[in-house]
């Protein structure tokens, strides 16, 4: 994965809270559309305590366009007043003062935040060697068999955990995530143009 891209790519490092929500807002849905949500609904609500105090419906009116608006909406508003209720304000910059296990434990115990989006949080905004996987990289690892065809994105994660290196794990992120969405796409992947066809389980099966 290294040798297909070797320069590494740039991410906008958001407040923790900030990559918290956006982070919700890219849950089954594309990084155009979970961007526009976020953006809209800055637009509308300038503030954090704004949008934990706005009407619902209007919430969900901001994030529309982003998808799944109904159960992110309310997601989003109860987070944002348990953090308010916890801390007196709307910040969560002490979890990048937590050693990366405690900062997962306190991201997951939010209701609506799975591992996928605690690690991103962890990895993206705090800068720890987290690993967070979707269905890009759980796909690209199951052809591979770097994981079983079964194995789901926990699973995944944990072997991911075991044998990166924390020092690569940010760039091998998000190297794998562009490799599922230029050749190892979910359907008709481009293995003709893979260089790892000749170790991919996917390829050996189906297309050699």
């Amino acid at each position: 994965m290294y040798e297909l891209y070797p320069k590494p790519r740039k991410r906008q490092k958001f407040p923790v809270l900030d990559e918290l929500v956006l982070t919700i807002l890219s849950q089954n849905t594309s990084d155009v559309n979970s961007t526009a949500a976020f953006e809209t609904l800055q637009e509308k609500f300038p503030t954090w305590d704004k949008v934990a105090n706005a009407k619902e419906k209007d919430v969900i009116a901001a994030i529309r366009h982003g998808g799944l608006a109904d159960q992110k909406g309310p997601r989003i508003q109860a987070i944002l007043k348990e953090i308010y209720a916890d801390r007196g304000k709307y910040d969560l910059a002490h979890v990048r003062r937590m050693p990366m296990e405690k900062g997962l434990e306190y991201l997951l115990h939010f209701k609506g935040v799975g591992m996928k989006t605690a690690s991103c949080v962890m990895l993206f905004s705090c800068g720890k060697p987290a690993f967070p996987v979707d269905t890009h990289i759980l796909r690209v690892s199951q052809r591979l068999g770097i994981v079983g065809s079964k194995d789901n994105a926990d699973n995944a994660t944990d072997t991911y955990m075991k044998h990166t290196d924390p020092k690569d794990r940010f760039k091998f992120h998000i190297d794998i995530i562009f490799f599922g969405r230029e050749i190892c796409h979910p359907r008709n992947p481009e293995c003709e143009k893979c260089k790892l066809r000749r170790v991919c389980l996917y390829y050996k099966s189906n297309k050699k």
